[in-house]
């Protein structure tokens, strides 16, 4: 890894596929980061063998082994603790974290989510959007607060709704756009370009009063 690279933590409960865009962009130089470990709090989680094949310590945090919400997360806390981690970021995570946990790690937790916040928080969005007639969907990258999906914005990217599309064929085509946009706000903050202050993201110490959309341009820095 090269010098003063950012020590990153990726909390997963699934397949893990935005890990592993993390992961391409890491060995490909893109992004001067560590991944120091990978935590999920399903055993069975894809994402496990994902880390494991590229080298990166996997801790299993199971939550249906704790009796309560602190509990949990006072296990992730001592885990977190030992890599000194600056940036937590949530791939697919399936839990809900407390305030307590949040303002912790308060400004170092980015989550990415399938929509166009603030549209359609919470689960099963590719359904919602395709039951609302939208013609356009997409996915956002945010800062973590303690009100669900609705922590500041970062970058956004944008995807047409067909009439022939299904919520699988959406979600495909959403995740597509989520492998490019979350390694960006991963390299922003890595850069320290990207920062949480006064309640807003800001970017090259700028607020961003609205998500950056995704644009070729854009695209073109992780090539």
């Amino acid at each position: 890894m090269p010098e003063n690279s950012c020590k990153i933590a990726v909390f997963i409960s699934g397949g893990g596929s935005n890990l592993q865009s993390i992961i391409d962009h890491i060995e490909q130089g893109h992004i001067n980061a560590d991944i120091a470990c990978v935590i999920s709090n399903k055993p069975n989680a894809y994402g496990l063998v994902r880390a494991q094949k590229a080298n990166i310590p996997t801790h299993i945090n199971d939550h249906k082994n704790h009796t309560t919400r602190e509990s949990f997360e006072l296990e992730l806390i001592k885990t977190l603790d030992v890599y000194n981690i600056k940036l937590i970021v949530l791939a697919g995570f399936m839990r809900v974290l407390s305030t307590t946990f949040i303002n912790k790690y308060h400004g170092n937790i980015l989550n990415i989510h399938p929509s166009l916040l603030p549209k359609y928080t919470g689960l099963n969005t590719h359904s919602r959007v395709l039951e609302a007639g939208d013609t356009e969907h997409g996915c956002s990258v945010h800062f973590v607060t303690s009100d669900l999906d609705e922590g500041p914005l970062v970058i956004q990217a944008k995807v047409k709704v067909d009439k022939s599309d299904t919520p699988d064929v959406l979600a495909a085509r959403v995740l597509e756009k989520e492998h490019i946009i979350y390694p960006l706000a991963v390299k922003w903050f890595c850069e320290n370009r990207l920062a949480f202050k006064n309640s807003k993201a800001h970017l090259d110490d700028s607020p961003l009063d609205q998500a950056v959309l995704l644009t070729q341009d854009l695209e073109t820095l992780l090539k």
